[in-house]
This record gives structure tokens, C-alpha cells and sequence, in this order.
């Protein structure tokens, strides 16, 4: 067992969002080509709709409904909260025209990027560290050389553990601000 955390589990979390931007610049240099910008507006309804919806499994986790499998709404959520954030990615667009909804796309971003920490790396990052310990310990190696050699990968492991202290108020301010952002735009834009 070569691989490590790091290489299994970090560098495909990273493509995903690598993934997310390159999707979000050709969906918005497509609108822009096609001289659709406009729809780009309603992006943000969709998105945020998207998003809504893969709340389900949190509700679902805290058994504040029954439907469906933890497993399937976990993955229902990953695939919705991604695509919810593209849309919304596209929605704001490159143009810089209020800090508040700029900030509220930052805030999104950053629980993309938690969520994806916790829920895409965190357990394979486990399993991967749990299979290097088992097959270092198979090669007879005495406990501080395979704690000298999974030091990095447990160090990473542990500090991935602590991604919900910072996925849920993270969460809490993009809702917040996204709220804001909707109410400002109800009393201060034209839609038509």
C-alpha cells in the first residue's frame, strides 16, 4: 500500500472542484457567447431551489423526516449540492457589482468546500490510513516506524475530523446572507 491519504482521497477532492470552476467558466462563457446572460439571473433561483432540496438529507439524518436511505441522500446531496453551487457560480458571473452577494458566494464556496472535506475525503481517508497502519503492521514493523511513516497521513486525517465546526456556522452565514441577498433584490430590482 503505496498511495496515501493525500494522494487518494485529497487530490480527487481537489479535481472535483477544479471540476466545479472550469464547469462554471464554460457555462458562463456559453451564456455570455450565445448572448443568453440573462438566464444566468435565474440561475441563482434554480441554484438556490437545488440546494434546498439536498437539504433532505440533513433533515433525513436528523430524523426530522423518513424518506429514503441515509446512504442514497447522502450521495443525492453531494450531486445537488454541486450542481446547485455551479448554477449559483454562474449567477454571480465574473461582474462584481455588490459586496453582498459576493459575500454570500464566498460563504457558499467555503460550505462547498467543507462539505466536500467532510463528506467525500474524510471517510475514505479513514479507511486509506486504516489500510496503510494494517499493512505496515503486516510487514512486522515495530509501532514507531509505521507512526513515523503514517504521521503525515494521520495528521492529515485528524485535522479533516474538525470540518464540522467549521461546515455548520459556515452554513449558518450563507444562509443568513443569502436571505439578505433575495430581500434586497425583492425591494430594490426589477425582474422584468
Amino acid at each position: 500500500m503505496k498511495r496515501s491519504v493525500i494522494i487518494k482521497d485529497v487530490v480527487p477532492f481537489i479535481l472535483w472542484f477544479i471540476l466545479l470552476i472550469i464547469s462554471t467558466i464554460l457555462l458562463d462563457y456559453l451564456l455570455h457567447q450565445f448572448q443568453l446572460v440573462w438566464i444566468g439571473k435565474y440561475f441563482g433561483i434554480l441554484g438556490l431551489l437545488i440546494l434546498l432540496l439536498s437539504f433532505f438529507y440533513s433533515l433525513r439524518k436528523r430524523k426530522l423526516i423518513q424518506l429514503g436511505s441515509l446512504k442514497f441522500l447522502l450521495s443525492v446531496h453531494e450531486y445537488l449540492a454541486w450542481f446547485g453551487t455551479l448554477l449559483i457560480l454562474v449567477h454571480g458571473g465574473i461582474h462584481f457589482n455588490a459586496i453582498l452577494p459576493w459575500t454570500a458566494l464566498l460563504f457558499m464556496l467555503l460550505v462547498f468546500i467543507s462539505g466536500m472535506i467532510g463528506q467525500y475525503i474524510l471517510k475514505d481517508a479513514r479507511k486509506t490510513l486504516k489500510i496503510k497502519y494494517a499493512h505496515l503492521q503486516k510487514k512486522c514493523l515495530s509501532e514507531e516506524e509505521i507512526e513515523r511513516k503514517v504521521f503525515i497521513d494521520a495528521l492529515t486525517v485528524k485535522a479533516m475530523t474538525k470540518w464540522r465546526i467549521i461546515h455548520k456556522p459556515i452554513t449558518l452565514l450563507f444562509s443568513i446572507f443569502a436571505i439578505i441577498h433575495i430581500m434586497t433584490i425583492f425591494m430594490f430590482w426589477s425582474w422584468f
